[in-house]
């Protein structure tokens, strides 16, 4: 597994690659599901989505166990929190796993997850997400359309308060749970950006620090 720690902030986030048969076995999953009318209202929980999006389909558990999915999330997990405090974790309970289609000026506003353990990643990915007026280029304004923002405490000197993530195939975070996240609309594109995040719970022991 290619494994990154990064720690832009106070806590640490862990960069992950998704093995490319768990990314072509989900979205051909969620392929089938969107030519299937009826399966396809019965798994959207889009609802329950903070923000406008096209849809949000709830992975269920046999399907992630069979796609080696839950496998990945818990030994990425598991080597993380090894890395990080020097304990091995022996809890890894998924409690959710969702697949999110978000098209042209659709968002996620900023939000935080429940559980221990939270993480987003990208299964499909438009060729352009847009970008800004040549006018505004020429200025150097940092187009974000498109891109996962992670953010926590104020910036301060020495200490950003955000991390921008350019989503690419294949590229999954870890974060905890409580860490503040949005994703900001794109234009100019009429195709899917299709991501898959997840919500679990470690073992209390270790995720309560103050307990200590």
């Amino acid at each position: 597994m290619e494994l990154q720690v990064l720690k832009p902030f106070g806590p640490s986030v862990l960069k992950a690659k998704i093995p490319e048969k768990i990314v072509k076995d989900i979205n051909d999953y969620i392929e089938e599901l969107i030519q299937n009318k009826k399966k396809s209202e019965e798994a959207d929980h889009g609802q329950k989505l903070a923000g406008d999006v096209t849809q949000e389909f709830l992975l269920n558990r046999d399907f992630v166990k069979k796609v080696g999915w839950l496998d990945f999330l818990g030994k990425c997990t598991q080597a993380w929190i090894k890395k990080e405090t020097n304990k091995d974790i022996k809890n890894f309970n998924i409690i959710q796993s969702w697949v999110v289609r978000q098209f042209q000026n659709e968002y996620n506003p900023t939000h935080w997850h429940n559980g221990h353990i939270s993480g987003a990643g990208f299964l499909k990915v438009p060729k352009t997400f847009g970008n800004f007026s040549q006018e505004e280029q020429k200025k150097g304004k940092y187009y974000p359309g498109g891109n996962l923002n992670l953010i926590h405490g104020s910036r301060m000197f020495l200490s950003q308060s955000s991390m921008f993530i350019k989503p690419e195939v294949g590229d999954f975070y870890f974060f905890p749970h409580y860490l503040m996240h949005l994703v900001y609309p794109f234009k100019d594109s009429t195709e899917e950006r299709r991501s898959i995040s997840f919500n679990a719970k470690i073992d209390e022991d270790i995720f309560n620090v103050y307990g200590e």
